[in-house]
């Protein structure tokens, strides 16, 4: 018989400073200012393009974002830095990354009714690491005061949430462990190229995380079974991220830009959104769930018009707010975390039996979605 698993508490921690689209835009066009005056020679020769200025409203009609958290704001909006400033910790302090990620975490704990010590695992899935090695995860586990059971970092790009749970679901099937941390502290401000018109307003930064354990042992007030995780991937360039050990291998240094993320924004929607409703149909049809029963959609937040897309395709018809509920208006793109925050902040009104989906997708192409009902 297969182990019932639930998802018993989730946890989410926000930055105090936020941003909003008319701050960055002021700050953007400042730099696109400076850059072309500066290199008005070579612009005036044909050897480099003009910058174009950005705009609230473009910003708002290309995503639906209308600000984003972070945590250094003023580095972000100094025009000649367009970068956060976060000063390196020494090796004997707790790092930036696994300390908002302890934040989520010890949320979702409280809310699952549970201690450190009543965990036997801890995944770190995100889109970056702030570092290759010791895992993140082992930091974590750590500084939440667990002395027993085992933790490993994890990547699939804005993947990483969904992915996550259903390594977690399988480690408490296979009984390997009976409750799973997964977490995923997302910086995303720090890789994300701020002097580009066509993604400077994307991301944000934030800490989620979920509590996955065995039915018979949750005892929280907001249970919801997993009935079903189905995960896919397809190679992809249209999102890409090159920054890695080997840069520093090759002193060319290749192109221009930076290396952290770039994308190809109109190639992913095409691709990726049929694909993602293609993913939730199936999923449904072969749990025997009619999208009827479908209450909520817990979409991943990179822009509003693709959930839209997605939910329409689904449900053959136009979602209505409360069937799709939406996030990134606030918090921006929060990579893995952003259908995390969806689920965490807009579920607790739905009753027992509901059913619903968290969907996350993104680079590789990596598509995951977690089909749940609500026990509790």
């Amino acid at each position: 018989m297969t182990q019932s698993v639930v998802i018993s508490g989730t946890g989410l921690w926000t930055p105090q400073q936020s941003i909003s689209n008319d701050e960055l835009v002021a700050s953007f066009n400042q730099y696109v200012q400076l850059y072309n005056e500066s290199n008005a020679a070579a612009i005036e020769a044909g050897e480099l393009e003009a910058l174009s200025p950005s705009s609230t409203g473009f910003i708002e009609k290309a995503s639906g974002i209308k600000q984003r958290y972070v945590l250094d704001k003023e580095g972000v909006l100094d025009p000649e830095r367009l970068c956060p400033s976060i000063p390196e910790r020494s090796d004997d302090e707790l790092s930036v990354q696994a300390e908002i990620a302890v934040n989520a975490a010890r949320q979702a704990l409280g809310n699952a009714k549970l201690t450190a010590d009543d965990l036997d695992a801890v995944l770190v899935a995100c889109s970056n690491m702030q570092r290759a090695y010791p895992a993140m995860a082992v930091e974590v586990q750590q500084a939440l005061g667990m002395e027993h059971g085992w933790g490993y970092d994890m990547n699939v790009a804005c993947s990483s949430a969904t992915f996550g749970i259903q390594a977690a679901v399988d480690a408490v099937r296979n009984g390997s462990a009976r409750r799973v941390l997964m977490v995923n502290p997302e910086i995303c401000s720090g890789h994300l190229a701020w002097q580009d018109r066509d993604c400077h307003f994307i991301f944000g930064d934030v800490a989620t995380a979920v509590i996955v354990e065995r039915a018979e042992d949750a005892t929280s007030d907001n249970r919801w079974e997993i009935l079903g995780t189905r995960l896919q991937t397809k190679f992809s360039n249209n999102i890409r991220n090159n920054f890695g050990f080997l840069n520093r291998a090759d002193p060319s240094g290749i192109g221009a830009r930076d290396k952290l993320f770039r994308q190809e924004g109109r190639k992913v929607f095409k691709e990726v959104c049929p694909m993602v409703a293609e993913q939730i149909s199936g999923h449904l049809s072969d749990l025997d769930l009619p999208v009827e029963e479908l209450r909520r959609m817990w979409l991943h937040q990179a822009n509003l018009s693709m959930n839209q897309f997605i939910a329409r395709r689904v449900l053959g018809r136009d979602p209505s707010e409360e069937e799709a509920p939406v996030i990134l208006d606030e918090y921006a793109n929060t990579s893995s975390a952003g259908s995390i925050i969806a689920f965490h902040k807009y579920n607790a009104d739905l009753p027992v039996d509901s059913k619903g989906v968290i969907c996350s997708f993104g680079a590789g192409y990596s598509i995951g979605s977690v089909v749940v009902k609500r026990v509790q």
